[in-house]
């Protein structure tokens, strides 16, 4: 079923929620809120008359960014400038001044920010630069100080990229946990003055950055504020490089503190294969102890940012018309191990969550059973995810006329070297909470209730069970009755009732300043009776008067696109869609997950603000158009045990 409605944004209700009472043969497992609404239909109570009075579920949908670096990161530090304070600064809406000296604002206020700082040798370069008394008291940290404080700028430069060459050193250059302590616990009494409940949320994390090359890195944030978090000191490769230790260190700290945290896995594009592996770290056969300690600790996947896509490769989905986006796939981060064909199975997130599956059936825990977020891993201090307000991956070239061709990563083959016109604009990540708190994200988080976006801010929920009905797409409050029959993104679908196949309530309304919608496509994942994951996409919903071919397919929207000018018209697509699909190839005894992806029109991308800005030209093999999308978490379907 599909329905096209264009609307006044501003009466639509579409702030709905996640987390959801199990009723009749539909289950919520590990979901923390329960709505108080036992009826499938709307029933005035007898002492209200509010139609949102009582309502128990979340409702604010809340954007941010899990994956941000300032100068405290030894890597960020080289270039920028901005510090941890001016990120949270620039976060909830004020203007900073780059690191070249421009001035920088958001459109709008981003609602919570992770200031994800590399975790080796921690608060360094601050430290070097100001001449800390622990630093130079090693002579290695006194060497350097004296070399990027020369006046020399080439010798400046060299140390610079010398002390980023040592990350990949077993052990680290300089070893003064002390000094660590110290910027550490100086980062976490700032996050808390910056969080501001109700209003901003300064979520503590940082990087742990293992397999430089092969990208295994983690975002690891904590529920909690510093008198927690300052009772450990993050977890770096010096410590170990295998993400199971992270893990169990992860484990140890709940353990010690009744504190909870979680780990974020960063887009595995870059990772050779290895991000979701069949095997443990050391190649050995995967248990399902570090399966479980996986699943625990790590709920959600970043599914895009400023180093590609990941959520799924043309090469692995053929028939996918939309697989091919923003896509990084020559070798791996730093250009030294060509990627072959075989690798790519183990680097995306659709092919994660199917090979997830067969290992659930194999172990009983499903360690790839991820919701979706997207984050920028910006190097500049600045979350910038906008097409039209993008600065880049790092500081060392900002907005300039020559920046599209700069090197972002120097490979030893020409033909591997990433030149910056291949970055990408995003992204950013969504969570439905109840209200803008670090716990009440955080819970989010966990439940899974969020979603992936290339940088818009589309609103977009989508909801599992068995009784939705064409007439449920007439309500203005869809959240009431998405949870009231069915569970969220991130939620788990018992058993089907004899006869029944599962059907999904989808919403998605426009960016208020960015395109309309092209479609909504519900994307499947399965184990068929051969024991072999299959997918199939699904176009559920679409705008205008377009009509499948035979093969399921849409003809393409159109484009406005005007690239000389960088803009485009909303004269094609709808500012929302919504509608019911039940899975029309379901058996009850398939192993499934659904979610579904959101296509924006085509507008411009941000090298085509930079051509118009700058008076410059491209050649043909830069994109100057790109097609803003959001991937909602999964809702998992698991059969009746035997």
């Amino acid at each position: 079923m599909m329905k096209d409605i264009s609307i006044n944004p501003g009466s639509m209700t579409l702030r709905l929620a996640a987390c959801l009472a199990a009723l009749g043969m539909v289950t919520a497992e590990a979901q923390e809120y329960t709505t108080e609404q036992e009826d499938t239909e709307a029933v005035l109570a007898p002492d209200g008359f509010s139609p949102y009075a009582g309502r128990n579920f979340p409702q604010v949908p809340l954007w941010g960014d899990s994956h941000l670096h300032t100068m405290v990161s030894v890597d960020a530090g080289t270039m920028t400038r901005l510090t941890q304070e001016q990120a949270f600064r620039f976060a909830r809406g004020e203007e900073v001044t780059t690191t070249h000296g421009l001035r920088a604002k958001l459109s709008r206020p981003l609602d919570w920010l992770v200031v994800s700082d590399h975790a080796e040798m921690y608060g360094l370069m601050p430290q070097l630069l100001a001449g800390d008394g622990q630093v130079l008291a090693n002579e290695q940290g006194r060497l350097w100080y004296e070399a990027l404080t020369s006046g020399d700028p080439q010798l400046a430069f060299d140390t610079a990229m010398e002390i980023v060459a040592s990350l990949s050193d077993d052990t680290p250059p300089i070893d003064n946990p002390k000094a660590i302590k110290h910027a550490w616990e100086d980062y976490t009494a700032l996050a808390d003055s910056y969080n501001e409940p109700g209003i901003f949320s300064a979520i503590i994390g940082y990087e742990y950055t293992t397999e430089g090359a092969n990208n295994l890195h983690r975002n690891v944030l904590f529920r909690d504020g510093r008198f927690r978090a300052n009772q450990t000191l993050p977890f770096s490769q010096y410590d170990s490089k295998n993400p199971e230790d992270l893990w169990a260190y992860l484990a140890d700290y709940e353990a010690r503190t009744g504190g909870e945290v979680l780990a974020i896995a960063h887009n595995g594009n870059l990772s050779n294969g290895r991000m979701f592996s069949f095997n443990a770290y050391d190649g050995s056969e995967l248990t399902e102890e570090i399966a479980s300690l996986r699943a625990r600790f790590e709920p959600l996947y970043e599914a895009t940012q400023i180093k590609g896509d990941g959520e799924a490769h043309p090469f692995l989905s053929p028939d996918d018309e939309f697989a091919d986006f923003d896509t990084w796939d020559a070798a791996n981060l730093n250009g030294t191990e060509v990627k072959e064909p075989e690798m790519l199975a183990g680097e995306y997130a659709r092919e994660a969550l199917k090979r997830g599956l067969r290992i659930e059936q194999d172990l009983g825990v499903n360690p790839f059973k991820f919701g979706m977020v997207g984050a920028t891993d910006a190097h500049t201090g600045m979350a910038t995810a906008q097409e039209d307000n993008f600065f880049g991956k790092h500081s060392g070239v900002e907005p300039e006329p020559g920046r599209w061709e700069h090197v972002v990563i120097e490979a030893p083959d020409p033909d591997l070297t990433i030149y910056g016109w291949k970055q990408a604009a995003g992204g950013l990540g969504a969570v439905w909470a109840r209200e803008n708190t670090r716990a009440a994200i955080f819970d989010a988080m966990m439940r899974k209730e969020t979603y992936a976006t290339t940088g818009s801010r589309m609103l977009v929920r989508f909801f599992g069970g068995y009784d939705f009905t064409d007439e449920d797409t007439l309500s203005r409050l869809p959240a009431d009755l998405g949870y009231a029959k069915g569970v969220p993104m991130g939620g788990n679908l018992s058993a089907a009732p004899d006869g029944e196949a599962p059907n999904f309530l989808f919403v998605a309304l426009k960016d208020s300043i960015s395109g309309n919608l092209d479609r909504i496509q519900i994307v499947k994942g399965w184990i068929d009776a051969n024991g072999e994951t299959q997918e199939k996409i699904y176009n559920a919903a679409w705008s205008g008067d377009r009509e499948l071919d035979a093969d399921g397919k849409l003809p393409e929207v159109g484009n406005t696109v005007d690239v000389a000018n960088a803009t485009w018209t909303n004269t094609i697509g709808a500012p929302e869609l919504i509608g019911v699909w039940e899975d029309p190839d379901f058996d009850p005894a398939q192993p499934a997950f659904y979610y579904a992806r959101v296509i924006e029109i085509p507008t411009p991308r941000w090298t085509a603000y930079e051509a118009k800005r700058f008076g410059i030209e491209m050649p043909d093999e830069v994109p100057m158009i790109t097609t803003e999308r959001a991937y909602t978490s999964p809702i998992w379907y698991t059969p009746a045990a035997e």
